[in-house]
Protein backbone atom coordinates (compact mmCIF):
# COMPACT_ATOMS: atom_id res chain seq x y z
CA UNK A 1 0.00 0.00 0.00
CA UNK A 2 1.42 3.37 -0.97
CA UNK A 3 0.44 6.21 1.44
CA UNK A 4 -0.75 9.65 -0.32
CA UNK A 5 2.89 11.58 0.79
CA UNK A 6 1.95 14.23 -1.81
CA UNK A 7 -0.72 15.35 -0.46
CA UNK A 8 0.91 16.88 2.35
CA UNK A 9 3.36 20.10 2.26
CA UNK A 10 5.82 20.95 4.73
CA UNK A 11 6.24 22.03 7.59
CA UNK A 12 4.27 18.93 8.28
CA UNK A 13 2.74 19.24 11.76
CA UNK A 14 1.68 16.19 13.36
CA UNK A 15 -2.10 15.74 12.33
CA UNK A 16 -0.29 15.02 9.13
CA UNK A 17 2.20 12.74 10.54
CA UNK A 18 -0.53 10.34 12.31
CA UNK A 19 -2.76 10.27 8.65
CA UNK A 20 0.29 9.59 6.67
CA UNK A 21 1.30 6.83 9.37
CA UNK A 22 -2.07 5.13 9.28
CA UNK A 23 -1.93 1.97 6.56
CA UNK A 24 -3.67 -1.68 6.43
CA UNK A 25 -1.42 -4.87 6.59
CA UNK A 26 -3.42 -8.36 5.52
CA UNK A 27 -1.94 -11.50 4.85
CA UNK A 28 -3.13 -14.33 3.17
CA UNK A 29 -2.07 -17.81 4.41
CA UNK A 30 -2.13 -20.40 1.33
CA UNK A 31 -4.13 -23.85 2.93
CA UNK A 32 -1.74 -25.79 4.73
CA UNK A 33 0.65 -23.10 5.83
CA UNK A 34 1.24 -22.10 9.90
CA UNK A 35 0.60 -18.26 10.25
CA UNK A 36 3.34 -16.96 12.25
CA UNK A 37 2.56 -13.71 13.65
CA UNK A 38 4.00 -10.69 11.74
CA UNK A 39 6.16 -8.21 13.78
CA UNK A 40 4.89 -5.46 15.73
CA UNK A 41 4.34 -2.54 14.95
CA UNK A 42 4.61 0.49 17.38
CA UNK A 43 4.12 4.41 17.50
CA UNK A 44 5.48 6.35 20.43
CA UNK A 45 7.04 9.58 21.52
CA UNK A 46 10.67 9.45 22.67
CA UNK A 47 11.12 13.13 24.19
CA UNK A 48 10.37 16.25 23.46
CA UNK A 49 12.66 19.08 22.02
CA UNK A 50 14.18 21.51 23.10
CA UNK A 51 10.57 24.23 22.36
CA UNK A 52 8.62 21.18 23.76
CA UNK A 53 7.69 19.53 20.23
CA UNK A 54 7.43 16.03 20.58
CA UNK A 55 10.25 13.50 18.87
CA UNK A 56 8.05 10.85 17.31
CA UNK A 57 9.33 7.06 16.74
CA UNK A 58 7.47 3.79 15.05
CA UNK A 59 9.20 0.85 15.98
CA UNK A 60 8.78 -2.48 13.84
CA UNK A 61 9.58 -6.03 15.00
CA UNK A 62 11.21 -7.50 18.20
CA UNK A 63 14.27 -9.22 16.95
CA UNK A 64 17.85 -8.65 18.93
CA UNK A 65 19.46 -6.45 17.01
CA UNK A 66 18.20 -2.82 17.20
CA UNK A 67 18.25 -0.72 14.30
CA UNK A 68 17.72 3.19 14.53
CA UNK A 69 17.20 5.38 11.19
CA UNK A 70 17.01 9.04 12.03
CA UNK A 71 15.80 11.35 9.67
CA UNK A 72 15.79 15.24 9.47
CA UNK A 73 18.45 16.34 12.10
CA UNK A 74 19.30 19.83 9.93
CA UNK A 75 15.47 21.52 10.22
CA UNK A 76 14.07 22.71 6.99
CA UNK A 77 16.62 22.88 4.28
CA UNK A 78 17.58 18.97 4.67
CA UNK A 79 13.18 18.43 5.00
CA UNK A 80 13.55 15.66 2.17
CA UNK A 81 15.20 13.39 4.92
CA UNK A 82 11.85 13.83 6.80
CA UNK A 83 9.74 13.06 4.20
CA UNK A 84 11.70 10.17 3.26
CA UNK A 85 11.31 8.44 6.56
CA UNK A 86 7.91 8.90 6.98
CA UNK A 87 7.58 7.33 3.30
CA UNK A 88 10.06 4.04 4.75
CA UNK A 89 7.43 4.56 7.70
CA UNK A 90 4.55 3.53 5.44
CA UNK A 91 6.16 0.95 3.63
CA UNK A 92 7.33 -1.20 6.62
CA UNK A 93 3.34 -0.44 8.49
CA UNK A 94 2.04 -2.17 5.36
CA UNK A 95 5.04 -4.86 4.91
CA UNK A 96 5.94 -5.56 8.96
CA UNK A 97 6.92 -8.81 7.77
CA UNK A 98 9.78 -6.85 5.64
CA UNK A 99 11.91 -6.89 8.98
CA UNK A 100 13.68 -10.29 9.57
CA UNK A 101 12.68 -11.72 13.05
CA UNK A 102 16.35 -11.00 14.20
CA UNK A 103 15.77 -7.14 14.11
CA UNK A 104 13.79 -4.27 15.64
CA UNK A 105 13.35 -1.53 13.10
CA UNK A 106 13.33 2.41 15.09
CA UNK A 107 12.26 5.14 12.46
CA UNK A 108 12.67 8.61 13.29
CA UNK A 109 11.34 10.89 10.94
CA UNK A 110 12.55 13.90 13.15
CA UNK A 111 15.11 14.75 15.77
CA UNK A 112 14.70 18.47 15.00
CA UNK A 113 11.40 18.97 15.19
CA UNK A 114 12.14 22.61 15.72
CA UNK A 115 14.31 23.42 12.96
CA UNK A 116 11.83 22.07 10.65
CA UNK A 117 9.03 24.61 11.97
CA UNK A 118 11.20 27.60 12.38
CA UNK A 119 12.77 27.03 8.67
CA UNK A 120 16.10 26.94 9.74
CA UNK A 121 19.18 24.17 10.02
CA UNK A 122 19.71 24.62 13.47
CA UNK A 123 17.83 23.73 16.54
CA UNK A 124 15.70 26.15 18.95
CA UNK A 125 18.60 27.50 20.28
CA UNK A 126 20.93 27.95 17.06
CA UNK A 127 23.23 24.74 17.57
CA UNK A 128 23.86 22.69 15.34
CA UNK A 129 22.64 18.92 16.61
CA UNK A 130 25.11 16.90 14.37
CA UNK A 131 28.39 18.91 15.38
CA UNK A 132 27.12 18.63 19.18
CA UNK A 133 27.99 15.33 20.21
CA UNK A 134 30.67 13.87 22.33
CA UNK A 135 33.20 12.80 19.60
CA UNK A 136 36.32 12.38 21.76
CA UNK A 137 36.16 9.03 23.24
CA UNK A 138 37.11 7.20 20.01
CA UNK A 139 40.77 7.15 19.18
CA UNK A 140 40.72 9.99 16.58
CA UNK A 141 41.36 13.46 17.63
CA UNK A 142 40.16 15.01 14.31
CA UNK A 143 36.86 14.50 15.12
CA UNK A 144 36.89 15.67 18.18
CA UNK A 145 33.58 18.15 19.43
CA UNK A 146 34.55 21.63 18.97
CA UNK A 147 32.85 24.86 19.36
CA UNK A 148 33.62 26.14 16.09
CA UNK A 149 32.44 24.09 13.85
CA UNK A 150 32.83 23.70 9.69
CA UNK A 151 29.54 23.80 8.01
CA UNK A 152 27.03 23.45 4.46
CA UNK A 153 29.00 25.89 1.70
CA UNK A 154 32.10 26.03 3.85
CA UNK A 155 30.45 27.82 6.50
CA UNK A 156 32.82 28.09 9.41
CA UNK A 157 30.62 29.42 12.62
CA UNK A 158 30.23 28.46 16.55
CA UNK A 159 27.62 26.45 16.27
CA UNK A 160 28.56 23.31 18.00
CA UNK A 161 27.03 24.15 21.25
CA UNK A 162 28.45 25.43 24.81
CA UNK A 163 29.45 21.94 25.64
CA UNK A 164 29.36 18.17 24.41
CA UNK A 165 25.71 17.16 24.50
CA UNK A 166 24.23 20.15 25.48
CA UNK A 167 21.03 19.75 23.48
CA UNK A 168 18.11 18.09 24.86
CA UNK A 169 17.89 16.35 21.25
CA UNK A 170 21.56 15.28 21.41
CA UNK A 171 21.05 13.97 24.89
CA UNK A 172 18.06 11.96 23.51
CA UNK A 173 19.54 10.19 20.80
CA UNK A 174 22.50 9.58 23.39
CA UNK A 175 20.44 7.66 25.36
CA UNK A 176 18.27 5.80 23.05
CA UNK A 177 21.33 4.22 21.08
CA UNK A 178 22.99 2.60 24.41
CA UNK A 179 21.40 -0.82 23.47
CA UNK A 180 21.83 -0.36 19.34
CA UNK A 181 23.01 -2.41 17.20
CA UNK A 182 23.05 0.27 14.32
CA UNK A 183 21.83 4.02 13.26
CA UNK A 184 21.49 5.33 10.05
CA UNK A 185 21.73 8.98 10.29
CA UNK A 186 20.33 10.83 6.71
CA UNK A 187 21.25 14.09 5.30
CA UNK A 188 21.25 16.02 1.77
CA UNK A 189 22.62 16.15 -0.25
CA UNK A 190 25.70 14.70 -2.00
CA UNK A 191 24.63 11.50 -3.03
CA UNK A 192 26.81 9.18 -1.28
CA UNK A 193 27.07 7.03 2.19
CA UNK A 194 30.05 7.42 4.30
CA UNK A 195 30.71 5.72 7.53
CA UNK A 196 31.34 6.51 11.01
CA UNK A 197 35.25 8.02 11.47
CA UNK A 198 37.91 6.10 13.26
CA UNK A 199 38.33 2.94 11.33
CA UNK A 200 35.35 0.92 12.97
CA UNK A 201 34.51 -1.69 10.16
CA UNK A 202 31.46 -2.92 10.57
CA UNK A 203 30.05 1.20 10.19
CA UNK A 204 32.33 0.27 6.95
CA UNK A 205 30.56 -2.92 5.75
CA UNK A 206 27.56 -1.08 6.10
CA UNK A 207 28.03 1.82 4.42
CA UNK A 208 29.18 0.04 1.43
CA UNK A 209 26.02 -2.37 1.59
CA UNK A 210 23.58 0.30 1.61
CA UNK A 211 25.63 2.30 -0.83
CA UNK A 212 25.77 -0.25 -3.12
CA UNK A 213 21.92 -1.05 -2.51
CA UNK A 214 21.02 2.53 -3.03
CA UNK A 215 23.02 3.07 -5.86
CA UNK A 216 25.02 5.91 -4.05
CA UNK A 217 28.24 6.70 -4.35
CA UNK A 218 30.26 5.30 -1.18
CA UNK A 219 33.08 7.52 0.47
CA UNK A 220 35.56 6.16 3.16
CA UNK A 221 34.49 9.84 4.68
CA UNK A 222 32.75 13.02 4.40
CA UNK A 223 35.34 14.77 1.80
CA UNK A 224 34.28 18.18 1.64
CA UNK A 225 35.41 19.74 5.18
CA UNK A 226 35.56 18.27 8.72
CA UNK A 227 32.90 17.13 10.73
CA UNK A 228 33.40 17.60 14.57
CA UNK A 229 30.74 16.47 17.15
CA UNK A 230 29.22 14.15 14.72
CA UNK A 231 26.50 11.76 15.73
CA UNK A 232 27.71 8.88 12.82
CA UNK A 233 31.26 9.50 14.90
CA UNK A 234 29.52 9.01 18.48
CA UNK A 235 27.55 5.97 17.73
CA UNK A 236 30.93 4.31 15.88
CA UNK A 237 32.61 5.07 19.28
CA UNK A 238 29.92 3.34 21.12
CA UNK A 239 30.65 -0.03 18.91
CA UNK A 240 27.64 1.17 17.18
CA UNK A 241 27.68 0.10 13.06
CA UNK A 242 26.79 3.77 12.01
CA UNK A 243 26.41 5.24 8.58
CA UNK A 244 25.09 8.67 6.53
CA UNK A 245 23.42 8.49 3.74
CA UNK A 246 23.35 11.84 1.79
CA UNK A 247 20.51 12.29 -0.70
CA UNK A 248 21.35 13.37 -4.09
CA UNK A 249 18.89 16.23 -3.82
CA UNK A 250 17.87 18.76 -1.45
CA UNK A 251 14.25 17.98 -2.34
CA UNK A 252 13.25 14.78 -3.29
CA UNK A 253 12.76 12.01 -0.74
CA UNK A 254 14.94 9.58 -3.27
CA UNK A 255 12.63 6.94 -1.32
CA UNK A 256 12.82 3.92 -3.91
CA UNK A 257 16.83 4.05 -3.67
CA UNK A 258 16.95 4.29 0.09
CA UNK A 259 14.37 1.79 0.81
CA UNK A 260 16.17 -0.70 -1.71
CA UNK A 261 19.45 0.80 0.57
CA UNK A 262 17.87 0.21 3.82
CA UNK A 263 16.60 -3.31 2.75
CA UNK A 264 20.18 -4.44 1.86
CA UNK A 265 21.38 -3.35 5.34
CA UNK A 266 18.23 -5.82 6.77
CA UNK A 267 19.10 -8.70 5.06
CA UNK A 268 22.51 -9.13 6.01
CA UNK A 269 21.69 -7.82 9.79
CA UNK A 270 23.19 -10.69 11.48
CA UNK A 271 26.55 -9.92 9.95
CA UNK A 272 26.33 -6.34 9.25
CA UNK A 273 24.82 -5.23 13.02
CA UNK A 274 27.23 -6.64 15.98
CA UNK A 275 25.49 -7.25 18.89
CA UNK A 276 26.53 -4.56 21.77
CA UNK A 277 29.05 -6.27 23.86
CA UNK A 278 29.75 -6.19 27.62
CA UNK A 279 32.88 -4.52 28.65
CA UNK A 280 35.89 -4.58 31.18
CA UNK A 281 36.50 -2.42 33.79
CA UNK A 282 39.64 -3.37 36.18
CA UNK A 283 38.77 -6.91 35.50
CA UNK A 284 34.75 -6.40 36.42
CA UNK A 285 32.64 -6.87 33.53
CA UNK A 286 29.98 -4.71 32.84
CA UNK A 287 26.70 -5.29 30.83
CA UNK A 288 27.12 -3.57 27.31
CA UNK A 289 24.45 -0.77 27.51
CA UNK A 290 25.57 0.13 31.04
CA UNK A 291 29.26 -0.66 29.68
CA UNK A 292 28.14 2.55 26.99
CA UNK A 293 26.46 5.12 29.56
CA UNK A 294 29.58 4.91 32.06
CA UNK A 295 31.85 5.28 28.95
CA UNK A 296 29.68 8.40 27.25
CA UNK A 297 28.39 10.28 30.69
CA UNK A 298 32.22 10.62 32.41
CA UNK A 299 33.36 6.51 32.67
CA UNK A 300 36.19 6.24 35.48
CA UNK A 301 37.14 10.29 36.11
CA UNK A 302 33.26 10.91 36.94
CA UNK A 303 31.96 7.82 38.11
CA UNK A 304 34.59 5.67 39.30
CA UNK A 305 35.45 2.02 38.76
CA UNK A 306 32.74 -1.09 39.36
CA UNK A 307 32.84 -2.10 42.98
CA UNK A 308 31.40 -5.79 42.04
CA UNK A 309 29.49 -7.76 39.43
CA UNK A 310 26.05 -6.61 37.98
CA UNK A 311 23.23 -8.17 39.71
CA UNK A 312 20.40 -8.91 38.15
CA UNK A 313 16.61 -8.49 39.08
CA UNK A 314 12.99 -8.77 38.16
CA UNK A 315 13.13 -5.32 37.08
CA UNK A 316 16.45 -5.15 35.55
CA UNK A 317 19.68 -5.47 36.13
CA UNK A 318 22.28 -3.17 38.51
CA UNK A 319 25.61 -2.41 38.86
CA UNK A 320 27.40 -0.73 41.76
CA UNK A 321 30.24 1.95 40.96
CA UNK A 322 31.97 4.13 43.48
CA UNK A 323 30.57 7.36 43.08
CA UNK A 324 26.89 5.97 41.30
CA UNK A 325 24.58 3.10 41.27
CA UNK A 326 23.72 2.15 37.47
CA UNK A 327 20.54 0.79 37.11
CA UNK A 328 19.33 -0.59 33.34
CA UNK A 329 15.69 -1.06 33.84
CA UNK A 330 13.74 -3.12 31.84
CA UNK A 331 10.14 -1.40 32.03
CA UNK A 332 11.72 1.88 30.62
CA UNK A 333 13.12 0.15 27.08
CA UNK A 334 12.04 2.71 24.33
CA UNK A 335 12.90 5.24 26.59
CA UNK A 336 15.65 7.47 27.30
CA UNK A 337 16.09 6.18 31.01
CA UNK A 338 16.54 2.70 30.05
CA UNK A 339 19.87 3.14 31.51
CA UNK A 340 19.69 5.39 34.82
CA UNK A 341 21.41 6.19 38.27
CA UNK A 342 19.80 4.92 41.44
CA UNK A 343 18.41 7.55 43.32
CA UNK A 344 21.25 7.03 45.67
CA UNK A 345 21.50 10.95 46.91
CA UNK A 346 17.72 10.61 48.16
CA UNK A 347 18.59 7.32 50.54
CA UNK A 348 21.67 9.08 51.64
CA UNK A 349 19.84 12.58 52.58
CA UNK A 350 17.35 10.14 54.48
CA UNK A 351 19.63 8.56 56.65
CA UNK A 352 21.84 11.27 57.67
CA UNK A 353 21.30 14.00 59.31
CA UNK A 354 23.19 16.30 56.62
CA UNK A 355 23.69 20.12 56.69
CA UNK A 356 21.40 20.79 59.81
CA UNK A 357 18.26 23.62 59.29
CA UNK A 358 20.24 25.70 56.48
CA UNK A 359 20.44 22.55 54.02
CA UNK A 360 16.72 21.72 55.12
CA UNK A 361 15.30 25.17 54.83
CA UNK A 362 13.65 26.04 51.22
CA UNK A 363 15.60 28.32 49.48
CA UNK A 364 14.47 32.20 47.89
CA UNK A 365 14.11 31.26 43.77
CA UNK A 366 15.41 35.21 43.11
CA UNK A 367 19.03 33.71 44.92
CA UNK A 368 19.52 31.29 42.48
CA UNK A 369 19.28 30.99 37.92
CA UNK A 370 17.62 27.63 37.97
CA UNK A 371 15.03 26.78 40.62
CA UNK A 372 13.07 23.53 40.97
CA UNK A 373 9.54 24.77 43.30
CA UNK A 374 8.71 20.98 43.09
CA UNK A 375 11.82 20.82 45.85
CA UNK A 376 12.01 24.03 47.19
CA UNK A 377 15.93 24.51 46.42
CA UNK A 378 17.98 25.89 43.66
CA UNK A 379 21.06 25.07 41.70
CA UNK A 380 23.45 27.96 40.97
CA UNK A 381 27.55 28.41 40.12
CA UNK A 382 29.78 25.86 40.36
CA UNK A 383 27.28 23.35 41.00
CA UNK A 384 25.16 24.32 38.30
CA UNK A 385 27.61 24.49 35.63
CA UNK A 386 28.79 20.68 36.65
CA UNK A 387 24.92 19.81 36.89
CA UNK A 388 24.21 21.04 33.23
CA UNK A 389 27.09 19.52 31.92
CA UNK A 390 27.12 16.25 33.68
CA UNK A 391 23.30 15.27 32.33
CA UNK A 392 20.96 17.59 34.13
CA UNK A 393 18.52 16.24 35.56
CA UNK A 394 18.61 12.67 33.57
CA UNK A 395 21.16 11.88 35.57
CA UNK A 396 21.54 13.99 39.19
CA UNK A 397 18.20 14.49 39.64
CA UNK A 398 16.52 17.50 41.36
CA UNK A 399 18.23 19.34 44.23
CA UNK A 400 16.86 18.18 47.72
CA UNK A 401 18.91 20.88 49.67
CA UNK A 402 20.57 23.82 49.80
CA UNK A 403 24.09 24.40 49.29
CA UNK A 404 25.64 23.30 53.09
CA UNK A 405 29.23 23.09 54.82
CA UNK A 406 29.85 19.98 55.69
CA UNK A 407 32.11 17.22 56.18
CA UNK A 408 33.19 15.06 52.95
CA UNK A 409 33.87 11.70 52.21
CA UNK A 410 37.63 12.65 52.26
CA UNK A 411 37.41 14.48 55.88
CA UNK A 412 37.41 17.59 54.83
CA UNK A 413 35.09 20.71 55.33
CA UNK A 414 33.70 21.42 52.12
CA UNK A 415 30.70 23.12 50.23
CA UNK A 416 28.12 20.35 49.41
CA UNK A 417 24.70 19.53 48.01
CA UNK A 418 22.46 17.11 47.65
CA UNK A 419 20.44 15.37 45.09
CA UNK A 420 18.05 13.15 44.09
CA UNK A 421 21.13 10.75 42.40
CA UNK A 422 24.69 12.23 43.86
CA UNK A 423 25.70 14.28 46.05
CA UNK A 424 28.01 16.75 44.49
CA UNK A 425 31.04 18.80 47.17
CA UNK A 426 33.29 21.39 45.64
CA UNK A 427 36.65 21.77 46.18
CA UNK A 428 37.96 25.64 46.68
CA UNK A 429 41.66 24.66 46.14
CA UNK A 430 40.98 23.86 42.54
CA UNK A 431 37.11 25.08 41.52
CA UNK A 432 36.63 21.69 41.15
CA UNK A 433 32.80 19.90 41.66
CA UNK A 434 33.12 15.96 42.30
CA UNK A 435 30.84 13.22 42.68
CA UNK A 436 30.78 12.16 46.75
CA UNK A 437 31.35 7.78 46.53
CA UNK A 438 27.23 7.14 46.79
CA UNK A 439 27.64 3.88 45.18
CA UNK A 440 30.33 2.84 47.40
CA UNK A 441 28.40 3.83 50.81
CA UNK A 442 25.84 1.73 49.68
CA UNK A 443 28.34 -0.99 49.02
CA UNK A 444 29.80 -0.75 52.17
CA UNK A 445 26.03 -1.05 54.13
CA UNK A 446 24.95 -4.17 51.88
CA UNK A 447 27.67 -5.79 53.58
CA UNK A 448 26.92 -4.33 57.26
CA UNK A 449 24.08 -6.35 56.38
CA UNK A 450 24.89 -9.49 55.84
CA UNK A 451 24.78 -12.38 58.44
CA UNK A 452 27.62 -12.48 60.72
CA UNK A 453 29.31 -16.33 60.34
CA UNK A 454 28.51 -17.97 63.63
CA UNK A 455 31.34 -17.74 66.58
CA UNK A 456 33.74 -20.87 66.73
CA UNK A 457 33.33 -22.32 70.35
CA UNK A 458 36.19 -24.19 71.57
Amino acid sequence: MRLPIADCRLPIGRSCLLLLLIAVSITFVPPGQIAHAAPTVREFTLGFSGQGRPIQVVRVGDGPRKLVVVGDTHGAPEANTYQLVIELIGYFRAHPDAVPPGVRLYLIPSLNPDGLALGTRFDGESIDLNRNMNTDLDSCTENDWSLTVQGARGIVSDTGGPYPDSQTESRIIRAFLLDAAGAIFIHSNAGMVFPAFCEYAPSITMAQIYASGAGYAYHRYWPNYNITGGMSDWAGSMGIAAITPELVTGNSSEYEQNLAGLQAVLAGAETILPLPEDGAVEGVAVPAAIYRYWRALGGRERFGPPLESARTAADGVTQVFTNVVLQLRGDQADTPYYVQPAPTGRGAAESLAFGGAAARTPGDPASAPVFFPETGHGIKEAFLDFWRRGGGVDVFGLPISEEFTGRASDGQTRMMQYFERAVLTYNAGDGTVRLEPLGMRQYMLEALMLPVAPQTVR
